[in-house]
């Protein structure tokens, strides 16, 4: 899928700008950032941030002396292109694999990087509920082989998942699914 968007869109740079901002459309980023992150010119980020605001596609804010971009939800095109990145990604696969094969699963968390919309090639997983741990490990090694990606986990119950948010309160958090939805 990733070679898909390179394939649509032709700048690599804007691939990687649309992936970070789309894929967890809450978190914001600045120029300097995407740079270091992207390991890309200041300048050839900010030409695509430009193009990309002016298509209507992100939102800017002055905070201070930066400028942070974020995914704009008002977008027509928001929702396929946030769709797109996360099947990019995997993330599709990964959530129907866990809800159809893990026991009781009442709600998944992607934490770390990937929450704020990085692909570093790790994903982390928080897990909440009754999990089938050898279903887990078996449904791990099979998506990583799939998506080209490492998959860690944590898997913990409701009483455990409680105890610990103020752990999780301070790392990035991106809820991927919920029972009931």
């Amino acid at each position: 899928m990733i070679t898909v968007l390179n394939s649509l869109i032709t700048s690599k740079t804007r691939v990687k700008i649309l992936m970070r901002l789309f894929f967890n459309p809450d978190r914001n980023a600045y120029l300097r950032e995407l740079a270091t992150e992207f390991n890309i010119s200041s300048g050839l980020v900010s030409e695509e941030l430009k193009q990309l605001k002016k298509a209507g596609f992100l939102e800017s804010e002055k905070n201070g002396r930066q400028i942070h971009f974020r995914a704009n939800r008002q977008h027509p095109l928001f929702s396929e292109l946030n769709s797109m990145v996360k099947k990019a990604l995997g993330m599709d696969k990964i959530i129907d694999s866990i809800v159809e094969r893990l026991g009781n699963l009442e709600t998944a968390y992607l934490v770390g990087d990937y929450a704020e919309g990085k692909d570093t090639g790790i994903i982390d997983l928080v897990m909440v509920g009754d999990i089938d741990q050898a279903n887990l490990s078996d449904l791990v090694i099979k998506t990583e082989k799939h998506i080209g990606r490492k998959i860690r986990t944590l898997a913990v119950d409701c009483e455990e998942f409680a105890s610990m948010q103020q752990l999780f309160s301070k790392k990035p958090m991106l809820l991927l699914w919920e029972n009931g939805e």
